[in-house]
């Protein structure tokens, strides 16, 4: 009995801290009608500095909305959920990615649709890459930092001293870390990573797709994190929910609880990670990407077109 009024008690406080997180109205119109093969949630890292406290140790890294105004997709991923069931997928999308923005007739680097705001996102990729979107979440820095620290932040292995000037990344030695949000913050952002090697710092060349893996491997083990913390605890899920509210928006079409529940099993055991194949280019003085050989196949299958995931 004291069993069943306590998780009584959680789903009580776990609607209510869910009728206090942000809607985006209007999305319903442009999001893609429910498929029987997949369901794909379209995972929008905003870096809007609304809301940094100007005395946080990273405010240096991230700056605010005097240094940098606006709204820009930072981290750009499409999460699968297959509808007989087995383990989620996650596709990054580069944000120098070189498509049409939708509505415009004019090719650009796919984030910078999101400047027109999300429903231009949303139908950009379901035109340019073909990818049905049902749902959106998006997630701003603090955002980011708050959800880590609600789940007790993130363990992350490093093989070797790393470091990013540009967003505060610090690791003196080598070894496995339980990365807080303001380090979580800065492992994720990082597109200058360096390692020290051979008694040099040695910069990651690949960029940006560098650090679409870094954050692939992040993301996978926070939602472990968060699965696992809250199946241990269950009333952790009261202090995940309350870091969401105000750090994350979803679409108004989106049940949080019911697909909380039906993602469980299928991230618990991992994502299987993938990113687009890309070739870059110059185009017009601007360094870009397009898609390259074989990403027709990762497209189809995050469309439900396929059943078997590309070879990666």
């Amino acid at each position: 009995m004291v069993a069943v009024v306590s998780a009584s008690g959680v789903m009580v406080a776990a609607n209510h801290q869910v009728d206090r997180i942000a809607r985006i109205p209007g999305l319903g119109a442009v999001l893609s009608p429910s498929s029987a093969n997949v369901e794909n949630f379209l995972l929008v890292g905003s870096d809007s500095r609304e809301g940094i406290d100007p005395n946080s140790p990273d405010y240096g890294g991230i700056g605010g909305t005097a240094d940098v105004s606006g709204h820009r997709s930072d981290t750009i991923m499409v999460l699968r959920r297959s509808r007989s069931g087995g383990p989620a997928s996650l596709l990054s999308i580069p944000r120098d990615l070189w498509v049409e923005i939708a509505g415009t007739g004019k090719k650009s680097r796919i984030n910078s649709a999101y400047q027109a705001g999300p429903a231009a996102l949303i139908q950009t990729v379901q035109t340019a890459l073909g990818l049905p979107i049902h749902h959106y979440v998006e997630i701003d820095f603090q955002g980011f930092k708050s959800l880590v620290d609600a789940i007790g932040g993130v363990q992350v292995c490093f093989d070797a001293p790393a470091r990013d000037e540009h967003t505060g990344l610090y690791i003196a030695e080598p070894g496995c870390y339980v990365l807080g949000g303001v380090q979580g913050l800065a492992y994720a952002r990082s597109r200058y990573y360096e390692t020290y090697v051979n008694d040099t710092w040695v910069r990651d060349g690949t960029s940006d797709l560098g650090r679409i893996k870094r954050q692939q491997q992040f993301i996978n083990t926070a939602m472990q994190a968060a699965v696992a913390s809250v199946k241990g605890n269950p009333l952790r899920t009261g202090d995940v929910l309350r870091a969401s509210t105000g750090a994350v928006r979803f679409d108004d079409q989106l049940d949080v609880l019911g697909t909380a529940a039906s993602l469980r099993g299928a991230v618990a055991g991992g994502l299987a990670p993938f990113s687009l194949p890309v070739v870059g280019k110059t185009i017009g003085g601007n360094a870009v990407l397009l898609l390259g050989d074989g990403a027709q196949a990762y497209l189809d299958y995050f469309s439900g077109v396929s059943n078997a995931p590309p070879a990666s």
